[in-house]
């Protein structure tokens, strides 16, 4: 039982005190995920296991390693901030892949990846072929950054002169069948406005509906708790987990 207890609490201090080194150190650790991110995860995950399992009466040793790793590693991160020499020995730098259409086989051989791991690259880039790619660079976190040719390039609302409002981020207003009114509020709408709305929609209570949105244009949308979706579907009920 006080193996058990130990545990317990040296769980939470691994939990809490891994959450919050991450929290100092921003958002960058879990969103490039580059070489040094990555090692830097690997180690945070395997010292906070064993300070979270370790029975044998060095929690702290093990809480100092954690902290003072936390701390070298927000060093570091300020120190490529202002020197771009370190940020390129730890990080690496974008290595330019694709030109012309003409894959580069020298530069690709640098980085490691093959043709397979290229066109996956491409594809997840919605491109099908490195002849309609002007400009591919691979950039430090693994991702292919491409410029498509003029031609295969697709048609912008700039490009046909098209003057339209700019697009805003739609409100929440019921969650989980319960009314935000705050965010109501906030769209100058009232709750009779709303339940008007939802009967538009053949919905008389506010517990069936799952999730609401309205946007800038008074744009509403409206899912149900019970969707309604017509058999044969492949996403129907009756597939599901195919």
């Amino acid at each position: 039982m006080k193996d058990f207890i130990e545990i317990v609490i040296q769980t939470f201090l691994a939990f809490f005190a891994i959450l919050y080194i991450t929290r100092l150190l921003g958002r960058q650790q879990i969103s490039q995920f580059t070489f040094y991110e990555y090692i830097n995860g690997i180690t945070f995950g395997s010292i906070a296991a064993t300070l979270a399992t370790d029975l044998d009466n060095r929690t702290w040793q093990h809480f100092v390693g954690l902290l003072l790793f936390g701390a070298l590693t927000y060093s570091v991160s300020k120190a490529t901030l202002k020197s771009r020499t370190l940020e390129k020995v730890l990080d690496g730098e974008p290595i330019l892949v694709i030109q012309d259409g003409q894959i580069l086989e020298k530069n690709l051989s640098r980085t490691r990846y093959n043709m397979d791991d290229l066109r996956l690259l491409l594809r997840q880039s919605n491109c099908f072929s490195p002849e309609d790619v002007e400009v591919g660079i691979l950039e430090v976190n693994g991702l292919l950054s491409i410029i498509k040719k003029a031609e295969k390039r697709n048609v912008t609302l700039g490009d046909l002169n098209l003057d339209l409002k700019p697009e805003t981020l739609p409100t929440e207003i019921v969650l989980d069948g319960q009314i935000i009114y705050e965010n109501l509020k906030k769209r100058k709408l009232t709750g009779e406005q709303l339940m008007r709305e939802l009967k538009k929609h053949n919905i008389s209570r506010i517990d069936e509906v799952m999730y609401a949105t309205v946007d800038s244009n008074g744009k509403f949308y409206i899912d149900k708790f019970k969707d309604n979706i017509r058999p044969g579907s492949d996403l129907s009920e009756d597939n599901k987990g195919i």
